[in-house]
């Protein structure tokens, strides 16, 4: 039976905090299998709460918060790495860690994930550094990378452990149009060859225009689709 479709995330009269505060109210949100969404709105309208609540960093309280076949209303801390391994999460900074190469910082999450055979690691390592195109790279330091070239890093993270989700956070703020271009590229292709849904928070009108897909409007505390 096809998995096309599939729902992956679904909120309903979700309440979204950040910090102490309620940032937004009553948020509906559908995710499934193949779905490429945007979330959008100005800086501190709840966006990157929105992330860090299907994450389980912020607490979830609402009518359904269901994320990847966990109940985040109630979901157990034990529980949490179990959900993320589910989760792919590209931050606008990168997040390398700059004392290992390329193939280290892969590695790193590997072993910190369960992967136990050194050679299993290295074969999955070598996969996706092939799918972002980075595999000529794998032995760099990260200051010796680009910024898309390091962004393709994180991607490449983000897909180890084959995400049903993935979650990029501005994943292109920092890079120039031909770069960010060639990254939005990437995540289509992730997304249609591999049926990953993708969630992208950008405030940029332009990538939302050239690269259509579900849009997530916040604003005025409330989080709704276009």
């Amino acid at each position: 039976m096809s998995q096309a479709g599939k729902p992956l995330l679904i909120f309903e009269s979700v309440d979204i905090k950040g910090g102490d505060e309620t940032v937004i109210y009553d948020l509906d949100m559908c995710i499934s299998r193949g779905d490429f969404v945007y979330i959008t709105g100005r800086v501190g309208s709840g966006k990157t709460s929105i992330i860090r609540t299907v994450t389980a960093e912020n607490e979830a309280c609402g009518k359904v918060a269901q994320v990847c076949g966990y109940d985040l209303r109630s979901i157990k801390r034990r529980e949490i790495p179990r959900l993320r391994r589910h989760l792919g999460v590209i931050f606008q900074d990168f997040r390398l860690l700059s004392e290992l190469t390329v193939e280290g910082n892969l590695d790193f999450v590997l072993k910190a994930t369960g992967w136990k055979q050194a050679k299993a690691r290295e074969a999955r390592i070598t996969e996706v550094l092939d799918a972002v195109g980075m595999t000529t790279k794998r032995h760099r330091m990260p200051h010796q990378l680009s910024g898309g070239e390091q962004q393709r890093v994180s991607i490449a993270r983000a897909l180890l452990n084959s995400p049903e989700i993935i979650l990029a956070d501005e994943p292109t703020g920092h890079l120039d149009r031909q770069t960010a271009d060639s990254i939005m590229e990437l995540f289509c292709r992730i997304n249609r060859e591999q049926g990953t849904a993708v969630v992208l928070v950008t405030h940029d009108s332009t990538l939302m225009e050239r690269y259509p897909g579900k849009v997530y409007v916040c604003e005025n505390e409330k989080c709704v689709l276009k």
